[in-house]
């Protein structure tokens, strides 16, 4: 019998990636990027240039088709391999990203009376526009005491489902009622390639309230928030809700077509980026978390009871592995900070020197930082350049750097901001630990580990954990074409479950990074110092950037 293949496809922020995977190992034969044409959509809309709000994030959804049509042939291209041979496809998105359709599937800023219209236009994960009314829904839902909001550690995020649901319902009535449904985009995705539509457990019950047990929060709390809400999820949410690794159906002739597969190619169901790359590093049991590690950071690690944590993204049944519940919590910026610095903060002679050296202006500062031992900068940062997303969950948070004299160097921020995200990540997994989620290993995964051998090792320092970073460059896209094969099956050359695949298919580094007990001693001082500022500043103590942020606001209205 031949080789047999999946194509797993990663949906980031600004472009898409297609990778062709061995099934026997795991092995990535090819991998192609289609950057987004129109990318992220923050200041004007694409062809009419009407100018949007402060905090708003939109995309082009013609842009995730462009993936399928440029990236997956190209992979086929690349690897020579026969159409037949590739018997699965999956996908995983960032989220929760969504947009509202017709009764067709179409989406509405497709539509020519729609398409200058903010709203009807696909909101990415990062759209924080619906603050607001994720406020009220928090507000709302603790006078009435629902049982949900503790799965969510507290505070339902602005980015999720419902709070952009509302977001349009208060600002565009007559668009709302025009959408047919709201869907994620990673089933939008999935319903184009196969046909079908269906909605994954993982968007579902981080992103969209909706409990395995339970279903999603009852009418009456929908009418307390609007009572034009009251029906939302007989509605414009409806759909069958069903596990990771469920197949949707098989390519559609046309997308046979786009892509040069066969309309034998099972699809699997929707996923999240970071949750797909769980499986992808081999981690199908509890007691490890997984750090899916760029732009921001998310945390998952698995449980077999359901715990109340603060701050956690979720914990929801059949959400990263089926069979177990998944706990997921997050960091809004990581890399973000680390880029922000190097694009707006970093002197002139700092390019030219990593110029002349022949490294990127990151590698230069991150040599120089390596030279300092912890504690030797007197900085400490609060890593909220974007909000905070766990555990304090609000966006109107910012970002502090403490300890600054006229003899700071540039490279002594830039190893304060590395410091400050791994204080964050610990401040999660105390969180974790604190509420008896066991936390006993490390894996990281994406695009930060394998490029930054100092922030891993802090990040071992911070925690006091031996890290494992995952060997794919591509864990998401990896866990996704997992997950296409499990849709498949093993009849077909696939897996019947996604734990068999892991076996099989996932491959960690053979180095790891552990921790130095010197540094781990200084750190832990250190910790205990963002502790107190995060506390002072994050708890309400002094809400000086909440007042900043208004201030700000009202002399740019």
């Amino acid at each position: 019998m031949s080789k047999k293949y999946a194509i797993g496809i990663d949906y980031g922020t600004e472009s898409g990636r297609a990778v062709l995977v061995d099934l026997s190992n795991g092995a990535e034969i090819a991998d192609h990027v289609t950057p987004y044409p129109h990318g992220v959509i923050d200041e004007t809309l694409p062809g009419t240039g009407a100018k949007l709000e402060h905090d708003w994030a939109l995309q082009h959804p013609d842009d995730y088709l462009e993936v399928i049509r440029r990236s997956v042939p190209a992979v086929m291209k690349q690897s020579g391999v026969a159409p037949e041979d590739v018997i699965g496809l999956g996908i995983d998105f960032t989220a929760c990203t969504m947009l509202p359709v017709d009764e067709n599937g179409t989406p509405l800023c497709f539509l020519d009376e729609y398409k200058d219209h903010p709203h009807s236009w696909v909101k990415l994960w990062k759209h924080h526009a619906a603050q607001d009314e994720a406020d009220r829904l928090n507000e709302i839902a603790a006078q009435r005491g629902e049982k949900f909001l503790a799965r969510y550690g507290g505070k339902i995020s602005s980015e999720w489902m419902i709070a952009k649901v509302w977001q349009i319902l208060n600002e565009a009535p007559e668009l709302y009622d025009r959408a047919d449904l709201f869907m994620e985009a990673t089933d939008w995705v999935i319903s184009q390639l196969s046909g079908s539509f269906l909605r994954n457990s993982c968007t579902a019950g981080y992103k969209s309230i909706w409990h395995k047990q339970e279903g999603y929060p009852s009418k009456e709390f929908f009418k307390a928030l609007d009572p034009r809400l009251e029906q939302l999820t007989d509605t414009k949410l409806r759909g069958s809700i069903v596990p990771l690794g469920t197949k949707a159906g098989q390519l559609t002739p046309q997308m046979a077509e786009w892509t040069g597969l066969t309309t034998d190619t099972a699809v699997a169901v929707g996923n999240v980026d970071a949750h797909a790359a769980v499986p992808g590093v081999g981690v199908v049991e509890p007691g490890k978390l997984v750090m899916a590690m760029g732009t921001s950071i998310c945390h998952m690690l698995l449980g077999t009871e359901e715990k109340e944590v603060e701050g956690m993204c979720g914990v929801v049944e059949d959400g990263i592995i089926p069979g177990y519940l998944g706990y997921e919590a997050g960091q809004s910026a990581v890399g973000d900070i680390f880029a922000w610095y190097v694009e707006q903060a970093v002197p002139a002679y700092i390019e030219k020197e990593a110029e002349a050296a022949g490294v990127s202006v990151h590698e230069w500062l991150e040599k120089k930082a390596s030279a300092y031992k912890p504690g030797q900068s007197g900085l400490l940062a609060l890593d909220w350049w974007n909000g905070n997303r766990s555990v304090l969950v609000d966006t109107n948070l910012t970002g502090t750097i403490l300890g600054l004299t006229l003899l700071t160097k540039p490279e002594e921020i830039y190893r304060a901001l590395l410091e400050a995200t791994a204080f964050g990540t610990r401040k999660i997994i105390d969180a974790f630990q604190d509420n008896g989620v066991v936390v006993n290993e490390l894996y990281a995964c994406g695009g930060l580990p394998q490029k930054n051998r100092l922030l891993m090792q802090i990040y071992a320092d911070v925690t006091n954990k031996e890290i494992k970073i995952a060997d794919s460059k591509q864990t998401p896209a990896l866990g996704a074409a997992m997950f296409g094969a499990v849709a498949a099956g093993a009849e077909k050359g696939g897996y019947d479950s996604i734990v068999d695949a892991a076996r099989q298919m996932a491959r960690v580094r053979e180095e790891t990074f552990k921790p130095i007990p010197d540094n781990v001693k200084v750190y832990e001082q250190i910790y205990q110092e963002y502790c107190r500022l995060h506390d002072y500043y994050g708890r309400g103590e002094n809400d000086v950037m909440k007042r900043l942020k208004a201030i700000k606001e009202k002399a740019n209205a």
